[in-house]
């Protein structure tokens, strides 16, 4: 999937992390939001540990360990004399060979959830993939549970190519401390109905995050949120770079119908209720008629929206009866779309509440 110029994608995770007390031989400071230390790969490797661009020593890299086939990249870097490899941001990156692995030791804060966000891009022509895990817990998970309060973060390529230095390139490696549970505004049955919570994004990149589907973990990226598919994803986006229609974070559905938002809310069966929420788009381009539908219990809202790709949005209230004591609230787009540079784009969902209503006043209907 494309995002952007450099047909790079972000990538992300969460991290959960439930310690135990742990001594350590060694004081680490607390990490902090944004970008780990020497997360952009700006700081390199002397030259005596580098053979051409292979990184030759574990600890060449500064605050990195490294194993496998990993090459220290620079923007200007060209493959086989002729493409210029896309450095995901600024001017150096990481490129993961077979079976290559890159990690970081970070000290968190017990009983705290974290989201790790990296930007990436493929190197080859074959399918790349990256797997993420947090040690000292095995296991290659999108949450992962330490048992410590200083954890290892590995970023590791599993694959095994005829050309050992094909792979992905990885740079601007971030964390962000998630609030948990999620924030709960009063008036809104919903948490995180806003998506002001969610993973870093980082400032000057204009493309938002990609969350992957969460199905098998009981904490999402977004908080509150799921994200349901089989390897779909949806797109985090700020308004520094998107028009979104309300705050500063929205969600932009690039999926289809093969990636669903959801979220589950206690309600009364049979007792009236209206989810209202924002459909629009987020002035990147994406010039088509949009669709989203939205599911809550029995009742369906099919919502078109009009874009010329310069933003806007319209608001939507969906009116329906609760048939079980926990009510699923489901958004997903109606069609696929794409700017005309080839990159997926879709509707932005933003604003979603859900209360209750008097009996005398629900409307079993769409009101937009």
């Amino acid at each position: 999937m494309t995002t952007g110029r450099s047909r790079c994608v972000a990538l992300f995770m969460l991290i959960a992390v439930a310690a135990r007390a742990a001594s350590a031989a060694v004081t680490y400071s607390l990490v902090s939001d944004g970008l780990l230390p020497n997360g952009a790969f700006e700081q390199g490797p002397d030259e005596s540990q580098v053979n051409g661009t292979r990184v030759m020593s574990p600890n060449a890299i500064p605050n990195w360990e490294i194993s496998g086939f990993v090459e220290y990249i620079g923007s200007s870097h060209t493959q086989d004399d002729m493409m210029i490899l896309p450095v995901p941001e600024g001017d150096r990156a990481v490129r993961l060979g077979n079976d290559a692995a890159i990690r970081q030791e970070l000290c968190v804060t017990r009983q705290a959830y974290y989201s790790i966000t990296f930007t990436a891009a493929r190197s080859c022509a074959q399918a790349e993939a990256l797997n993420v895990s947090v040690t000292p817990d095995s296991g290659v998970l999108p949450i992962q549970t330490a048992k410590h309060s200083t954890v290892w973060l590995s970023i590791h390529n599993p694959g095994h190519e005829e050309n050992p230095a094909c792979g992905p390139l990885v740079d601007f490696v971030s964390i962000k401390a998630l609030r948990h549970p999620p924030h709960h505004i009063p008036g809104n049955m919903l948490r995180n109905g806003d998506f002001e919570e969610g993973p870093y994004i980082f400032p000057g990149v204009p493309w938002g995050v990609l969350v992957p589907p969460m199905s098998e973990d009981l904490y999402s990226p977004l908080p509150g949120w799921m994200v349901m598919s089989g390897t779909k994803v949806v797109k985090y986006v700020d308004a520094a770079h998107h028009t979104v229609p309300r705050g500063a974070r929205a969600v932009e559905l690039v999926a289809g119908r093969e990636a669903a938002l959801l979220q589950e809310a206690r309600t009364v069966p049979g007792r009236p209720y209206r989810l209202s929420f924002s459909v629009g788009d987020g002035a990147n381009g994406c010039e088509e008629a949009l669709g989203v539908e939205a599911y809550a219990a029995q009742a369906t809202a099919r919502v078109s929206y009009e874009s010329r790709g310069t933003g806007g949005h319209r608001r939507v209230e969906l009116d329906f009866d609760a048939a079980e004591g926990l009510t699923r609230v489901v958004f997903h787009s109606s069609n696929y779309h794409m700017k005309p540079d080839g990159t997926l784009c879709g509707p932005v969902v933003d604003d979603v509440s859900l209360v209750p209503v008097h009996r005398h006043a629900a409307r079993r209907r769409l009101r937009m």
